[in-house]
């Protein structure tokens, strides 16, 4: 059916509201609240302040006066609904308030239909959305940030989950929303919400109904949502039953410091009820305006009641309007209005009479004045962001005390938590984020842990693996219900450490068939079947997004086993040491180094000279016996001793590494297979063991991508060490834990490589548990004090066979003695340049072809290149002295013929005899002259 709506508007122009007329006398200005309530009563003398301040000051209005006029609601929708209209009907361009988030929902659709803006600094719901509202304002910072400041608290201290008592109007169900919002950001939760029945309905029995079901939980951190009449009742009955004693932890919203802020004294019943709560505090900084008005507060308000913030946020709410109205009269708006007569209704039905309500042609205009302020009152800068929240939010953090309360800190939206308060701070400066003592409920300044084992009579379901394998780790003792083990026994010590008691059982999971698959364990704790999971459980990435794991008690990453033999001692065992490469280059060098001796030796030696076969025995036996340091030759040239002494030291390396492989050889296991490490297994084709429920066959096939047609499952020790025999698997992968206690009773197979993966066995939590810590910390403690290796040495020490990560000693190569090889063969090189230089410049000075320069005999010109390599070769296989005597004679000779021409040849003979000896003398004094030159 369509519905047919018919208005009838008429326009209504107030005197003096006309354009370009004079300004109207007099605007009119509505206020809603609940003067039965602490902040009724606080704002209306304040708003009531206010309106005086801005009339009494023609500069603000230009003398126009602001109109209140007040309505009570009086905890009643119906009433407030009423009083709005009655403002529509005497056109009010704006309303503070309403008190109330219930109210402000309602209400907010009457403001956008008549354009009439709702200013409340109460009615802080955040859903209170500026898209769906937009002619509703809070002047005040909304819930969604003291709920970012209690979920900060709680984060800070530690705690992880909260109980939650609000009242059930929109105000408390969404508060408490937000403050679940906030705590998730931060990885924490709302494990209980409490409502209660909206202000003033909540009666004691309510209250205690939802106190004692909150007793009987986990949590201990309770954060309390409602208003001050609900609250102090709340806090009463939490005395009587005993919640405001020590391990409690009270967070109440702001409504609390409004109570302490305008209620004094209190009543000691109430005070002592109260005591080591926390509370929070809109922040409004230090002022002269604002300490003006704390002066003054008496005498408005008679003594009556005492100031809070709402106060001061009321008191600014209407200068912030005033200023808004002034704006709009400055930009030539009028104050004008269009009734509304009927709506109309349905086909065949009635009519709606809506009397004389009136759209406020000004109100977009005055809307957009309200959110375009930026001045400074009472509360400090008053101004908003594009999503109309306040500029920088900020509460006090009030800790109740014995006779009074003190600020353990400041919270705001830009530096978090702090001891600085906001106005001097605007980034979260580690150096200021912490608070000051708090003094808790019960009188204690020790951080309460925040939480206890539900007293609702149940033990906590400790689940344990029912192994059929490595039984020493954890099992069922034949027979009984009582499980054992290594992991048992560490969980039982870490549980004694613990400062509270722990009520528990264990619960076996799986058949006893057959190992149980520990992720679908894990996944039990997740789905709430167990309250915590016992035993040897690896720490993996996949475990680790369904559960929170304890410090690792053992570690345990993946290693390769294979099968070992040990080495017989063979007739050619020594040639293992070295391949076949590394004894061809070593035996190469021998014969080169001795080569290289002998030239460097043979012209000055005498134990490098003689016939051609002594001399090649000779490079032999040099060359070999340096092998033992064993040669009996001496060395004689400075270049020869040069090139021995590095190659001895060369030869002292070849045998030390010889040695320790030999040895190694011929005392270590090696494998059977040519499976060296993980890296060969991935690449071979053979297939491969692993353990029933461990997290080795997902990690294979998903991490390194092996096919699952190669994996072979084993389901004890005894089947891993069949199948290696067998050959039905060429190695198994398995945690190191279980492969130790494997390979302590089987020597026949050993670790290949190293540990693939780092990782250790831990105890199972659901997530977010606050036992995982303290579990954490016994361990860490077992740990630090012995216990845990004494438990390891009960359970899992034994006489194991000689086992290396690395048992194959591989051949030594060239490659691995390629830098000694080449410092040997440079300096052969050098020694041998050296020589043939020194040769060649003796072979110059002394032979008679190259001395005999004057000789006119064509002969020497004619000689050839292969005479002179012919003389050259003589020259060297000559010992030094001879050589040089005999060049010497023939040119003596010479001299005399060419001298004497045909003299006596007796007397030539003496002649060139006594010259002989003359030249011999000074030809060993030239040969000294050239091993000191040879030297420096």
């Amino acid at each position: 059916m369509n519905l047919v709506w018919v208005v009838s508007i008429l326009i209504i122009c107030i005197p003096g509201s006309t354009e370009g007329a004079s300004r109207p006398a007099a605007v009119n200005v509505g206020a809603m609240c609940t003067v039965g309530t602490i902040n009724g009563r606080v704002s209306k003398i304040a708003i009531e302040a206010a309106v005086n301040d801005v009339n009494s000051d023609p500069t603000i209005l230009g003398g126009t006066k602001l109109s209140i006029t007040f309505h009570d609601s009086n905890f009643s929708g119906f009433l407030g609904i009423i009083g709005a209209l009655k403002f529509m009907e005497s056109d009010t361009v704006a309303i503070i308030g309403p008190q109330t988030a219930v109210m402000a929902h309602v209400l907010s659709h009457l403001a956008n239909e008549l354009h009439v803006p709702l200013l409340s600094f109460t009615a802080l719901d955040p859903t209170l959305s500026s898209l769906q509202y937009p002619y509703f304002v809070q002047t005040a910072p909304n819930d969604l940030f003291q709920m970012a400041a209690i979920a900060e608290m709680v984060s800070y201290f530690g705690w992880t989950e909260v109980a939650a008592i609000f009242t059930d109007d929109d105000s408390g169900r969404n508060g408490v929303a937000a403050l679940g919002d906030k705590l998730a950001e931060k990885r924490h939760k709302i494990c209980y919400k409490a409502a209660l029945p909206p202000e003033p309905k909540a009666t004691r029995d309510d209250v205690k109904n939802q106190l004692v079901m909150i007793r009987m939980m986990e949590s201990r951190v309770i954060v309390l949502h409602t208003f001050a009449k609900s609250g102090l009742v709340v806090f009463d009955v939490a005395q009587e039953l005993g919640m405001m004693e020590s391990g409690y932890v009270w967070i109440a919203t702001a409504w609390l410091s409004t109570v302490l802020d305008s209620t004094s004294p209190l009543s000691s019943k109430t005070a002592n009820s109260i005591q080591g709560a926390l509370t929070l505090r809109p922040h409004t900084p230090d002022s002269e305006r604002k300490r003006a008005f704390i002066s003054r507060w008496n005498k408005l308000s008679n003594g009556s009641i005492g100031l809070n913030p709402y106060g001061l946020y009321a008191y600014d709410t209407v200068w912030m309007l005033a200023h808004a109205i002034n704006l709009l009269l400055d930009q030539g708006g009028t104050i004008s209005f269009s009734n509304i007569t009927s709506l109309g209704g349905p086909k065949g039905g009635g009519t709606v009479n809506l009397g004389a309500l009136s759209i406020f042609h000004g109100g977009k205009q005055l809307l957009d004045n309200i959110l375009q302020t930026n001045t400074t009152g009472l509360t400090g800068p008053l101004a908003f962001h594009p999503d109309r929240s306040p500029l920088n939010p900020a509460y006090d953090l009030i800790n109740i005390i014995e006779n009074g309360y003190q600020r353990i800190g400041y919270w705001s939206n830009y530096s978090g938590i702090s001891v600085v308060p906001p106005e001097t701070s605007s980034n979260r400066s580690t150096l200021n984020q912490h608070l000051h003592t708090v003094v808790w409920p019960g009188g204690t300044t020790v951080k309460p842990r925040g939480w206890v084992f539900p007293n609702n009579g149940k033990q906590l379901r400790i689940g344990v693996p029912n192994r059929v394998s490595y039984r020493d780790f954890v099992s069922r003792r034949n027979g009984t219900d009582i499980v054992e083990g290594y992991c048992i026994d560490i969980f039982l010590a870490a549980i004694k450490l613990l400062p509270y008691a722990v009520p528990y059982e264990f619960v076996l999971f799986g058949d006893g068939l057959k190992n149980p698959s520990y992720y679908d364990f894990v996944k039990m704790i997740a789905s709430g079947k167990f309250d915590a999971a016992v035993g040897d459980i690896a720490i993996v990435t996949n475990r680790t997004k369904i559960a929170d794991f304890t410090q690792p008690y053992i570690e345990s990453g993946l290693v390769v086993v294979a099968p070992v033999r040990r080495l017989n001692s063979r007739a050619w065992a020594f040639l293992k040491p070295f391949s076949p490469l590394m004894w061809g280059v070593t035996a190469a060098f021998f014969l080169i180094i001795g080569l290289v001796m002998w030239i460097l030796e043979h012209r000055i030696n005498d134990e490098f000279r003689g016939p051609p076969r002594k001399q090649i025995v000779t490079i032999l036996w040099f060359s070999f016996s340096t092998m033992f340091f064993a040669h009996r030759e001496n060395t004689v040239s400075t270049l020869g001793r040069m090139v021995l002494i590095i190659w001895l030291f060369i030869v002292l390396i070849i045998n030390s590494s010889y040695t320790a492989s030999l040895t190694s050889m011929l005392t270590v296991q090696q494998l059977e297979s040519p499976i060296t490490g993980i890296d060969t297994l991935v690449t071979s084709t053979e297939p491969i063991g692993y353990q029933i429920g461990s997290f080795a066959q997902n990690y294979l096939v998903e991490e390194l991508n092996i096919p699952r047609s190669r994996l072979v499952p084993l389901g004890s020790p005894e089947a891993y060490a069949d199948a290696l025999k067998k050959r039905t698997v060429a190695a198994v992968v398995d945690e190191k834990a279980y492969i130790e206690l494997f390979l302590s009773e089987n020597c026949m197979f050993s670790i290949r490589g190293q540990e693939f993966t780092k990782s250790g066995w831990g105890f199972a939590f659901p997530r977010d548990s606050p036992l995982a810590i303290d579990m954490s910390t016994a361990i860490l403690t077992l740990s630090e004090n012995g216990d845990l290796q004494k438990i390891h040495d009960k359970w899992l020490s034994r006489k194991t066979c000689a086992q290396t990560s690395d048992l194959i000693s591989d051949q030594l190569q060239p490659q691995s003695f390629w830098g000694l090889y080449l410092i040997c063969g440079i300096a052969c090189l050098i020694a041998l340049f050296i020589h043939f230089l020194l040769a060649l410049r003796q072979f110059s000075r002394h032979s008679p072809e190259a001395e005999d320069q004057t000789e006119p005999s064509s002969h020497s010109r004619r000689t050839s290149r292969s005479a002179r390599l012919h003389t050259f070769l003589s020259f060297i296989d000559e010992k030094a002295d001879e050589s040089k005597n005999n060049n010497k004679t023939k040119r003596k000779r010479k001299e005399m013929m060419v001298s004497n021409g045909k003299e006596n040849c007796e007397n030539d003979s003496r002649n060139i005899s006594k010259r002989i000896q003359i030249n011999n003398s000074q030809e060993i004094h030239n040969n000294a002259d050239n091993d000191t030159w040879l030297t420096r």
